[in-house]
């Protein structure tokens, strides 16, 4: 009885490793096919290295550009007429300068998020580096 439990454990031991070694070699190839493909944003994240670039690590923490940041955030994400890209691009506030990022869908959304921050109160500059996305 001990020796038929024993083979049988033995077998599942056995067959259980060798079907984990499949699955693992299909994840490999996956991983592999994945990782072939370069990311679209590359040359944006080494143009954002650069200490002129304005990112949302610049953000001003001073109460009245949070505010400034909020209310135009705020004016973009209530607006049903912009795209998803529209409603989510970098908004970064210092000294009332708002500094615009990200890429939109037209050149009238472009114009549109611009107008929309230079209306919000405290604003006293829009720096517009928006781009129009191109696929």
């Amino acid at each position: 009885m001990k020796s038929i439990t024993l083979a049988l454990i033995a077998t599942l031991l056995v067959f259980g490793c060798s079907k984990d070694q499949g699955d693992k070699n299909s994840n490999d190839n996956q991983v592999s096919q994945s990782t072939q493909v370069p990311p679209d944003n590359t040359g944006r994240n080494v143009r954002d290295r650069d200490d002129a670039t304005k990112t949302p690590g610049d953000q001003s923490e001073n109460e009245a550009d949070r505010t400034i940041t909020q209310n135009v955030r705020k004016a973009l994400t209530d607006d049903d007429s912009l795209s998803t890209d529209g409603k989510n691009v970098k908004v970064i506030t210092n000294d009332g300068n708002v500094t615009l990022r990200g890429p939109v869908k037209t050149d009238k959304e472009k114009s549109e998020i611009e107008n929309k921050a230079k209306q919000i109160a405290g604003v006293k500059r829009v720096d517009n580096q928006l781009e129009i996305a191109t696929n």
